[in-house]
């Protein structure tokens, strides 16, 4: 990997957040296969599913989008910001308390083209992540990651995120899903 052909790009419009959902779309067909079904994958996971998150996301604040290319060709994609609490991830409503979390860092999602795994974009994007949401004045950061996902799990603990016990678990069409939430001081 040539350093002088990456660039960060912050996702600022619409043709940022298809990059970005294409990504997305990418990266659940290619992590979550084998985990949830082929109804769900074929009605939810679209290359265009996650613009108007990532459109509402930029337009209300609540997350910010990023995204590494090589040259010209888009590698991976990070959305980061304040703690979501009041809402899933999935914009239903929470049945946890999050007010423990009230002014944390959240790394809301992250992933990588799969044919760019293991090149270290995703090394690159989510310290960069990580870095602004301490400048943004954030002293402490979570993730929360697929208990069926031991690469991911390994990706945060590797960067220092440690569980603290808690979870959440979401139901994608009868398939229950434990997202356990990982912390770090920034």
């Amino acid at each position: 990997m040539s350093q002088e052909k990456i660039r960060f790009i912050d996702a600022v419009c619409d043709e940022h957040f298809a990059v970005m959902s294409k990504l997305h779309a990418e990266g659940w067909r290619t992590t979550y296969n084998g985990i949830l079904t082929d109804d769900y994958f074929q009605r939810e996971i679209t290359d265009d599913h996650w613009i108007p998150v990532f459109r509402n996301n930029h337009a209300t604040g609540a997350a910010e989008g990023l995204i590494i290319y090589y040259g010209d060709k888009p590698v991976s994609c990070i959305s980061y910001g304040p703690a979501r609490l009041g809402i899933r991830p999935d914009g239903k409503p929470q049945d946890f308390d999050f007010s423990a979390y009230a002014g944390w860092g959240e790394i809301h999602s992250i992933y990588s083209d799969p044919t760019e795994v293991g090149k270290g974009y995703g090394n690159l994007i989510f310290q960069e992540a990580c870095r602004r949401l301490k400048t943004a004045g954030h002293q402490h950061c979570f993730v929360l990651v697929n208990a069926a996902k031991p690469l991911s799990i390994k990706f945060y603990a590797d960067h220092g995120f440690m569980p603290d016990g808690t979870h959440m678990d979401w139901d994608y069409d009868g398939v229950i899903c434990v997202n356990l939430r990982y912390c770090k001081e920034l």
